[in-house]
């Protein structure tokens, strides 16, 4: 294993397998420390190909004995809008994998209501809205207007985006009080869904941020996000490049990346 740089903190493994561990390993002590230090840990999670290894990795022993569950709220940067239960959805996964496997209450688990929204025949605006505010009932901590949550993880598309924010993306500027913003199906990539996603500013306020790539097909868009070049809007993933950043990757996906 190799790190790069100091800011963020880039780190590489052989493969995805060895990614997805070492992802649960820091996302676990990022909870640990968390409820350590304020008695309580908000971690926004994702969805995509490396949600499924970050969780099994969570739930397997004995790592998963030290995160300190019933104090852990979950949320979800973004999710299309689709049913929880749909293929497509980002809280699937955690569903699948995690959710029965770690003692979690309910009230600790706040999903993107997506559902909600497609059963009352509601728009992704409702949604959005509705994410804010969960938030905001949360109590979490404010910086420049925007929630403070302990650890963000992330992946990143093919395009370069990460949450639901696309490159050349309205939601760039968006209010910073508008914590869900709704995002229109996507042309240039897929899935073509809409989505729901939370503002990107909640990365530079987080205290964390965990960023996870692996496989060669990430490995153009890497080198593009890590170039000299820094333009977010071009390249959205570029908003996780602050100190409080850790990108883990395969030798293949970083394989584009200077050494």
């Amino acid at each position: 294993m190799s790190a790069l740089g100091d800011a963020p903190r880039i780190l590489t493994v052989a493969d995805a397998s060895a990614a997805f561990e070492l992802a649960g390993a820091h996302i676990a002590a990022s909870l640990a420390a968390a409820v350590a230090e304020r008695g309580v840990a908000h971690w926004a999670t994702t969805g995509g190909s490396a949600a499924p290894g970050m969780y099994r990795a969570l739930v397997a022993d004995p790592l998963r004995e030290t995160v300190p569950w019933p104090d852990v709220h979950v949320w979800w940067g973004d999710d299309r809008f689709v049913p929880r239960d749909h293929p497509l959805s980002n809280v699937k996964p955690f569903d699948d994998l995690l959710r029965d496997l770690v003692p979690l209450g309910p009230s600790n688990i706040h999903p993107i209501r997506t559902t909600a929204a497609i059963v009352e025949q509601r728009d992704p605006a409702w949604a959005a809205e509705a994410l804010t505010a969960d938030l905001r009932t949360a109590g979490l901590p404010v910086h420049d207007d925007l929630p403070v949550l302990d650890l963000v993880v992330l992946g990143i598309g093919g395009d370069g985006h990460v949450l639901s924010v696309f490159p050349g993306s309205a939601a760039f500027d968006a209010p910073a009080a508008q914590w869900g913003l709704a995002i229109p199906a996507p042309t240039h990539i897929e899935p073509h869904v809409e989505r729901v996603t939370m503002h990107p500013g909640v990365i530079a306020a987080a205290r964390g941020v965990l960023v996870v790539a692996t496989g060669v097909g990430k490995a153009d868009v890497l080198a593009e996000v890590f170039s000299r070049t820094r333009d977010a809007r071009r390249w959205p993933a570029q908003l996780a490049l602050h100190e409080r950043c850790t990108w883990i990757l395969d030798e293949a996906a970083a394989a584009h990346l200077p050494r």
